[in-house]
């Protein structure tokens, strides 16, 4: 079960060389998910050319959710279409980020504007993502995260049960649906959606080491987007893109605004 804890937003701290461990590039940290937040759904990971792919529903809200797999605290900076989103900077490892206690994991809904609020993350056509508004649309569509450990705790063991990821379905694409990805355009960005609840509060933390741990990253983009890259299968078509229908049932609602 994941539970809505309140995260510290970490100040930059400085590491000490002789301390530092080494990077521990075959273990993950912390676990990447995207959920849907209109459907409740974790979105499926698709591995494509050694990248993982998920599909976003434009006009959908999502949000960001991380599971820290080990018994210590854990700074996790979050990249959004290149964008840090806890400062807005161009985002780079060294900047802040959220601390996750041990064994927590959690959901960020949005870009933080305040210790207690954010801007929902949602989907949006490319020209309307916060990152293009900005002037910078040049990493559109990837969801990155940076982790680092902290200098001198002593690990806890986990919980029981212990934290469980929300399973992943995975697809391989044929070789005869592949296509150059690069050549095809970004469909989808991240926007700056309405304003929401969602307090922190501030912490110190002092990382074990300069570089991360850990960098993981999920590119995103439409249904479609995917479908024409080879990413998902022809047959996803008819799924992303239901057929009209002259009567669909149900009564005449009311229009919006009323």
């Amino acid at each position: 079960m994941f539970h809505r804890l309140l995260f510290a937003l970490a100040a930059i701290a400085a590491c000490t060389p002789a301390t530092a461990r080494a990077p521990l590039s075959a273990q993950t940290l912390v676990e990447l998910t995207l959920v849907d937040r209109d459907t409740a759904q974790a979105l499926p990971e698709y591995h494509h050319h050694g990248r993982g792919w998920v599909a976003g529903t434009p006009g959908h809200r999502y949000a960001v959710r991380l599971v820290n797999t080990t018994g210590e605290r854990v700074l996790v900076v979050l990249s959004v279409d290149g964008v840090n989103a806890v400062s807005g900077q161009a985002a780079a490892p060294s900047q802040a980020g959220y601390v996750l206690g041990p064994w927590e994991s959690t959901e960020i809904g949005g870009w933080r504007k305040s210790l207690d609020d954010i801007a929902q993350f949602v989907f949006t056509d490319l020209p309307d993502s916060y990152a293009a508004r900005t002037g910078r649309p040049d990493n559109v569509g990837v969801v990155g995260i940076a982790v680092f450990r902290e200098r001198w705790q002593r690990p806890l063991p986990p919980p029981a049960p212990p934290v469980a990821a929300a399973p992943q379905a995975k697809a391989g694409a044929g070789a005869d649906r592949a296509m150059a990805m690069e050549a095809m355009p970004q469909r989808i960005g991240t926007g700056h959606g309405r304003r929401e609840r969602a307090p922190v509060e501030q912490t110190t933390f002092e990382r074990a080491s300069a570089s991360p741990q850990q960098v993981s990253e999920l590119r995103y983009d439409s249904a479609q987007a995917l479908v024409a890259m080879g990413v998902l299968p022809r047959r996803h078509q008819a799924q992303a893109r239901p057929q009209p229908r002259a009567f669909p049932g149900g009564f005449v609602p009311d229009p919006p605004g009323r």
